[in-house]
């Protein structure tokens, strides 16, 4: 519980929810700003005070806004206006792997795994194509048969101009066969240059990712005209639900990796931690993980943080 005095310097008000007092909520803007340590391009609203399930305090609604993404948080704040409190209700009827399901993606690894790992992916994005990386074939080699993994799409469209694009050609492909779809997404994480060209103009990129879906079809003898019809729609409804999902989960940049539900570091995790956390989910559900790999030569921490798909 985190308990914030709203009195340092002046003296408290007691506010009707109708008549918001612009003092008081630029006291709570500095100090939520000041305890969350903030960045100053994160903008910060203040809702009106409903009722709470604790005597002597309501519910204070505050949205926080990164990058264009809202997420919404309840505070208490106590009915003579001088005590902010923060405290998070963890639900566990629920299992947490639950929240992000992972029926109808295409899987790569054995299906009938008790680990699934989880990566919000972007198509576009240099730090998802180094995440790719460290996954296939590092870690499913490592892990073998005792781990899955599914990709969930969060295309940065305001950053990466033809991810959106992408991801809907990588659906259509996934439509008739997970590993054509497994197959773009490998070709993609390690062309994206040639993807972008010189020129960085967005229709020729576009016209780039459905060439490299027909020649995938091709050569794996899909059906063509199903897949040239599914391309021309572009239908982003999919990929905008699997971003909607993203922005519940709080995620802000890509690539993010959930395994069974735990949330690993934003970026381009390092692999040995990204092993760490699977080897915890498999002794969880009575599977013992591979021996440790040798201890490797050290190397320049990755990139990591926010909005990690710049």
């Amino acid at each position: 519980m985190l308990l914030l005095g709203l009195t340092a310097g002046c003296k408290a008000q007691i506010t009707p929810p109708s008549a918001p007092d612009p003092a008081l909520n630029r006291r709570i803007e500095v100090l939520v700003r000041s305890q969350f340590d903030l960045p100053a391009d994160v903008t910060l609203s203040i809702g009106a005070r409903k009722p709470s399930q604790f005597t002597g305090y309501e519910t204070l609604p505050i949205t926080i806004t990164h990058n264009g993404r809202p997420q919404p948080f309840d505070f208490l704040i106590s009915d003579d206006s001088t005590r902010l409190v923060h405290m998070d209700s963890l639900d566990l009827t629920k299992d947490p792997s639950d929240a992000i399901p992972a029926a109808g993606r295409p899987m790569r690894g054995n299906p009938a795994a008790k680990v699934t790992v989880v990566n919000f992916d972007d198509l576009e994005c240099p730090y998802c194509a180094r995440m790719h990386q460290e996954l296939f074939p590092v870690t499913m080699d490592h892990y073998k048969n005792l781990v899955r993994f599914v990709y969930k799409d969060d295309p940065l469209t305001d950053l990466h101009p033809w991810a959106m694009h992408a991801a809907v050609d990588a659906n259509c492909v996934a439509a008739q066969s997970d590993t054509v779809y497994w197959a773009y997404v490998d070709y993609l994480h390690a062309h994206g240059e040639e993807v972008s060209g010189e020129q960085r103009d967005p229709n020729k990129s576009f016209a780039a990712l459905d060439r490299i879906a027909r020649q995938e079809a091709t050569v794996n003898k899909l059906d063509e005209t199903a897949l040239n019809d599914c391309m021309a729609k572009q239908d982003e409804t999919q990929i905008k639900a699997s971003m909607k999902l993203a922005e519940t989960l709080g995620v802000d940049g890509t690539p993010v990796v959930y395994v069974n539900g735990e949330k690993v570091n934003g970026g381009a995790v390092p692999v040995d931690e990204l092993w760490m956390v699977i080897d915890r989910a498999l002794r969880s559900v009575g599977e013992e993980p591979p021996p440790a790999r040798p201890a490797q030569p050290d190397t320049p921490p990755a990139a990591t943080g926010q909005g990690a798909g710049h």
